[in-house]
């Protein structure tokens, strides 16, 4: 299987992330979808700054913010949007 391994993750406004990838790539990828479909991330709208705290796990293979979330690299490979689609705000 192949890993679209994440370099970079910063948090925009709004609950999307900036993921910038070991391949060059950007992308765009909207948490807001998770915070009503899995119950962990719903911290994410309720802890002070937790949102602002993501950080690329070890290796690369995915994010996390703390424990109990997380989201792997191919997940926010596929289903983010390329950053050059996306207008930021």
């Amino acid at each position: 299987m192949l890993f679209y391994k994440v370099q970079e993750v910063k948090p925009l406004m709004d609950f999307r992330l900036s993921v910038a990838f070991t391949n060059g790539e950007q992308k765009i990828y909207d948490v807001k979808p998770l915070l009503e479909k899995w119950e962990a991330f719903k911290a994410l709208t309720q802890v002070h700054n937790l949102f602002k705290q993501v950080k690329v796990d070890k290796g690369g293979y995915g994010i996390s913010w703390n424990d109990d979330i997380d989201l792997e690299c191919n997940e926010l490979y596929h289903n983010g949007i390329s950053a050059n689609e996306t207008i930021l705000m």
